[in-house]
């Protein structure tokens, strides 16, 4: 281990790679939360048909994960193993993120089905490229235990403002509400600006941490040896390495929550308008005071993770934040809320959105910093380093899982009889009780699940540290 990879990387470092994660943030904001409502309700497609494409297109994707990671861990080039692959998803990304909200006019059934499945797995697979390498930097930039819950901090801090923010320009700006349409979902240029502001952020963050990491590209760490590779040996080499105790722990972990994200992102705007009926105003506020979870988040995850070790952090943090969640619509459900349109509402929901989205965010990132650590327990058993291997598992997975969620989200919204098109002030009050039980009592079984899990886990920072030295010891450093 050279004295760089030892350094924790300088702040411009760490802010130049957590930028990347914005990039991230605009596309997941865009293809979680509002793509759905926007093909379903505002376009006019079957929310089962959208639902389908999404999940067509994340499986497609999926494949793309492991090919990208093990090919990243294996590049030989002048620029090093992850940098080329970060360079060449900048222009395709935003190009084919730009048409997901720019469909051409005219189109509808079939056609709109083929578009919409076809942009998003364009903008998908050209995000792995992105993502997996990037990703797998953060256990390459430094092999402190504190040093990568730091950096995936960042990613995740940013990935969250920069979601948030073109979420707040497109209900607070770029929708325009009229007198039937509160809201202001049906504005079709809001739309389209929409498309063109998220395209635009997506190549300049991902430009900025190409860039913004470059310098460190001679003190990252080497492909293995070349040998001899077949398919089979390849297959094999991939399996060793995800036969990893602690990561099967993870990946498990990861399953359950992406599948929760997936079910709770698709179904939050159907909950702001339909749940609760907040204007467009009240959705953006809302939204906006979540920088507040970021900055609280950022705060949080390195302190936890220091005081206590990652594994016992994420654990505590999950707890809280997972029981709070579906609360204030439990609540709602038994009549313990104030009604809908009064002031008392909106800022008891806002309050504990506030330090509920906070442990969720704190969570991720003590998570994600886990993963890091597997890196080099896998090196001592395998002789490989294998990053970008275990960061393909965890994308893969979240992109399996992720459509799964939005296709329950579309059969909860079934079984609701909330059809395409309906307004949140034409849905009946059955409607609207059965999409609360739904939504909050399949977030609390999944999210259960998943902490369950992750309680197999068992690399500490001890055993971090163990690992640590005896590669010195092996390869004489």
């Amino acid at each position: 281990m050279s004295e760089a990879q030892a350094r924790a990387p300088g702040m411009l470092t760490r802010i130049a790679y957590g930028i990347g994660g914005a990039a991230g943030g605009v596309k997941n904001n865009g293809f979680d939360y509002v793509l759905l409502l926007f093909y379903s309700q505002v376009l006019g497609l079957p929310g089962l048909w959208v639902g389908a494409a999404i999940w067509i297109a994340l499986l497609v994707d999926a494949v793309s994960d492991p090919i990208v990671g093990y090919w990243s861990d294996n590049l030989r080039s002048k620029m090093g193993r992850r940098h080329p692959f970060l360079y060449a998803a900048m222009v395709p990304v935003a190009i084919a993120y730009f048409f997901v909200w720019n469909p051409p006019s005219g189109l509808e059934g079939t056609n709109l089905f083929f578009w919409l499945l076809t942009v998003t797995i364009i903008v998908r697979v050209g995000y792995t490229l992105f993502e997996v390498p990037s990703l797998s930097l953060a256990a390459e930039l430094s092999q402190d235990y504190d040093a990568r819950t730091s950096l995936m901090s960042f990613r995740y801090f940013f990935a969250w403002v920069g979601g948030l923010s073109v979420q707040i320009i497109l209900f607070l700006f770029l929708l325009q509400p009229t007198e039937n349409d509160v809201q202001g979902f049906f504005y079709l240029p809001g739309w389209h600006a929409y498309g063109l502001l998220g395209a635009s952020i997506i190549f300049i963050c991902i430009g900025i941490t190409a860039a913004g990491t470059h310098h460190r590209i001679p003190h990252l760490q080497s492909p293995p040896p070349q040998r001899s590779l077949t398919l089979g040996k390849i297959f094999s080499e991939i399996w060793e390495t995800l036969s990893n105790k602690s990561f099967r722990a993870l990946f498990l972990a990861s399953l359950f929550g992406f599948l929760a994200t997936g079910i709770s992102a698709t179904l939050n705007q159907y909950i702001n308008g339909f749940f609760w009926n907040f204007t467009s105003d009240q959705i953006g506020l809302l939204t906006f005071a979540i920088y507040i979870s970021a900055i609280m988040a950022l705060i949080l995850a390195p302190l936890a993770g220091r005081i206590w070790g990652k594994k016992k952090a994420a654990i505590i943090i999950g707890l809280m934040a997972f029981t709070l969640a579906p609360a204030p619509v439990f609540a709602r459900q038994f009549g313990l809320l104030p009604p809908n349109g009064t002031p008392e509402l909106f800022y008891i929901i806002l309050f504990v959105t506030v330090f509920d989205v906070a442990l969720i965010i704190a969570y991720q990132m003590l998570a994600a910093a886990m993963i890091t650590d597997i890196v080099e327990e896998s090196e001592l058993s395998t002789g490989r380093r294998s990053e970008g291997t275990f960061f393909a598992g965890i994308t893969f997975v979240r992109k399996l899982a992720q459509g799964i969620g939005v296709v329950t989200a579309s059969l909860i919204l079934a079984v609701a009889t909330l059809q395409p098109g309906i307004r949140p002030a034409d849905a009946s009050e059955e409607a609207v009780r059965s999409l609360g039980w739904g939504y909050a009592g399949t977030l609390l079984t999944v999210w259960m699940l998943m902490l369950l899990c992750i309680s197999f886990y068992r690399i500490s920072r001890a055993d971090h540290e163990r690992n640590l030295q005896a590669l010195n010891a092996r390869n004489g450093s």
